[in-house]
């Protein structure tokens, strides 16, 4: 067996006696007998021993499981620059002009650095801001794939995508409620490779894929990028898919890219092409922002024309019902589409939508529907004048020229189950097992009628666990949660609150600019709260009349009793005082949006969500978007900057 198929080989049965083992010691059953699973354990040790290679999810190694107080921090040898992009085929062939080049995936997760001394894994650091990473060698251990012992026995160093394929991100889903499901794997990877605790990041699957080599003493490559990828997949490294391209052929080799997208498992936002000649590449240099060696392709936004069925409206928490296109089932970006939120009543004005008009439709960033254009503008479209599911009657808001469809019965059931939803979700009260479902079972047999009663819900234990669903195990963890939910961040409770307008980030920057003092915000005025940079009327009055109303006054004074605010600094002076940021896009070092917000506020700087004079920078990582926020910023001559540039800001700051 050559080595290559030794490789293939110890995958398999590493896959394969996990699989076994979870079925045997997890669930109970046996998907092997004892012999068979003894025969191919001495198989896989015999691989490993002969190759002087072993994975991290082997069974015959067992890595230990470490809590860490925080990351360390490590500054890269070199920065680490990003490719430039195009959306354009041609470019990519006047690129390459005469010479060859390597074409392989974009892939789409976090990038970290690994290195190998003696053939042992001594380090693994995430990319971070491109100067300065997160040290995750803790981490990366418990990846499924990452090789901790290799034959090679010099100093190694590459780089690669620590990345959760779709098929395990769809896995663990589905073992969620809807509130607390990711939003897409490279998020829920991002946050997975920087745990502090690596059982937490071993549970989620990160693969690592091998996509640059950047140093291995004394081995020879012919001056090949090719043989660079060939080698590093004999040290047992799964290695980004490529294949050697020339200018004519780089269209055709696009296009066999393309039509996997739909069966492909592991998430891609593009491609990339790098000159195969080694020392042709380094000859070039870079520019400020970019290595002049390669290039990205990111794909156009692919668009679809369909025909609109029906508009669903859906009622939310706070009595906002949003209408939602229902359309004529279209592939898009390799998964079949058929519903888009319109968002507004402005929109469907906008838009002059009609039952039976023609649409075009497309998905943002590749992930979320949205309609693009509609080329019919019957306009038919009847506004409901009753509430979908109370019957209640409806009315049009108008705040800031933004027109939306408001429930006004307050006893509306669906407003109630939406209201504890949000209290108990992720980023607010944080009550793990309380879906919609079951807390529509607790209201309709009287354990919950207002917020506080959560916190009182063991006077209905034996009712309780006599619903469909529930026992005393279920009843147990469901109670040890609510108590775990007591302890909370004064942000998070002023979130939980689910006061209209009032995000988690605006609950921040509120609590900031008071100090953390939650008191001195519910007896502030509107003119008060208007003052602070980034909340202006709408919030604030918000604010002012959920404190003001002796409903909701009521109902904010028996939460305090039954909760423990945690005592969190106030972060103020620092590089981004004064500054304010506002962000779109994709982002690619934070778990999402809302994260790198909190990065700004906890600095002293501002975060908004349009774009106006106000604003210092605008954060946007594609420099190809011709976005609206884009725009404004450069009609206002706003510096666009990338989250690099953010973190180089920060540096600077620090420094």
């Amino acid at each position: 067996m050559n080595d290559e198929k030794k490789r293939k080989r110890q995958e398999e049965l590493t896959e394969l006696l996990n699989k076994a083992a979870r079925a045997y010691y997890q669930e109970s059953r046996e998907i092997m007998p004892n012999i068979e699973y003894d025969r191919l354990y001495d198989e896989l040790l015999k691989i490993e021993e002969e190759t002087g290679r072993f994975l991290s999810s082997s069974p015959t190694h067992m890595v230990g499981y470490e809590v860490l107080s925080e990351l360390e921090k490590e500054t890269h040898p070199q920065p680490m620059l990003s490719l430039d992009k195009t959306k354009d085929v041609e470019v990519l062939g006047n690129f390459l002009g005469d010479h060859k080049g390597v074409i392989s995936w974009k892939l789409d997760g976090l990038t970290v650095v690994l290195t190998y001394e003696e053939g042992k894994l001594a380090k693994a650091v995430t990319r971070g801001n491109g100067v300065v990473g997160e040290v995750i060698t803790n981490n990366a251990k418990v990846f499924d794939n990452v090789p901790l012992s290799i034959p090679f026995q010099g100093r190694l160093v590459l780089r690669g995508e620590a990345i959760i394929k779709y098929s395990d991100f769809n896995k663990i889903n589905e073992s969620l409620d809807v509130e607390a499901k990711y939003k897409n794997p490279r998020n829920l990877c991002s946050g997975s490779v920087r745990q502090l605790d690596n059982r937490i990041t071993q549970k989620r699957h990160v693969n690592f894929i091998a996509f640059a080599l950047i140093e291995a003493e004394g081995v020879d490559f012919k001056n090949s990028l090719m043989e660079e990828f060939a080698w590093l997949s004999h040290q047992g490294f799964a290695v980004v898919e490529h294949y050697l391209v020339g200018r004519d052929q780089i269209a055709d080799q696009v296009h066999a890219f393309e039509k996997k997208i739909p069966d492909y498992d592991l998430p891609s936002d593009g491609l990339v092409v790098i000159f195969d000649d080694l020392a042709y590449g380094q000859s070039l240099g870079t520019t400020a922002k970019y290595p002049r060696n390669g290039l990205a392709f990111k794909w156009r936004d692919e668009l679809k024309t369909t025909k609109l069925l029906k508009v669903e409206w859906s009622l939310g928490r706070t009595g906002l019902i949003t209408p939602v296109a229902v359309f004529e089932p279209v592939e898009l970006e390799g998964t079949t589409v058929s519903r888009a939120s319109i968002h507004n009543v402005s929109l469907v004005k906008e838009l002059e939508l009609g039952i039976g008009d023609e649409i075009s439709v497309y998905k943002a960033n590749m992930i979320i529907p949205q309609i693009e254009e509609n080329f019919t503008r019957s306009g038919n479209l009847e506004i409901p004048k009753i509430c979908p599911v109370c019957g209640g009657s409806t009315t049009i808001s108008n705040e800031n020229g933004t027109e939306t469809l408001i429930c006004t019965n307050p006893a509306c059931t669906a407003k109630h189950v939406k209201r504890f939803a949000h209290y108990v979700s992720r980023n607010a009260a944080n009550v793990d097992g309380l879906s919609e479902e079951t807390l529509l079972k607790l209201i309709d047999h009287g354990c919950l009628k207002n917020l506080w009663d959560l916190y009182h819900l063991q006077e209905h234990r034996d009712l309780i666990m006599l619903l469909e669903g529930f026992g005393k195990k279920s009843y147990t963890k469901l109670i040890e949660a609510i108590e775990g939910s007591r302890q909370i961040d004064p942000a998070n409770f002023l979130y939980a609150l689910g006061i209209n307008n009032v995000g988690l980030s605006n609950a921040r920057m509120v609590l900031q600019n008071y100090n953390g003092n939650l008191d001195a915000i519910a007896e502030a005025d509107k003119e008060e709260l208007a003052k602070i940079y980034g909340v202006g009327d709408v919030i604030a009055k918000s604010i002012y009349e959920y404190f003001h109303e002796e409903k909701s006054r009521e109902e904010f004074e028996k939460l305090r009793k039954e909760i423990t605010l945690n005592q969190v600094e106030m972060i103020k002076g620092s590089s981004l005082e004064g500054k304010t940021f506002v962000i779109t896009g994709s982002v690619h070092h934070f778990a999402n949006r809302d994260e790198l917000k909190e990065k700004i506020l906890s600095l002293g700087g501002k975060a908004s969500g349009s774009v106006s004079s106000k604003t210092s920078y605008l954060i946007n990582n594609d420099n190809t978007s011709t976005s609206g926020k884009n725009k404004k910023a450069k009609e206002l001559g706003i510096p666009i900057i990338t989250e690099d540039e953010f973190f180089a800001m920060i540096q600077e700051g620090e420094d």
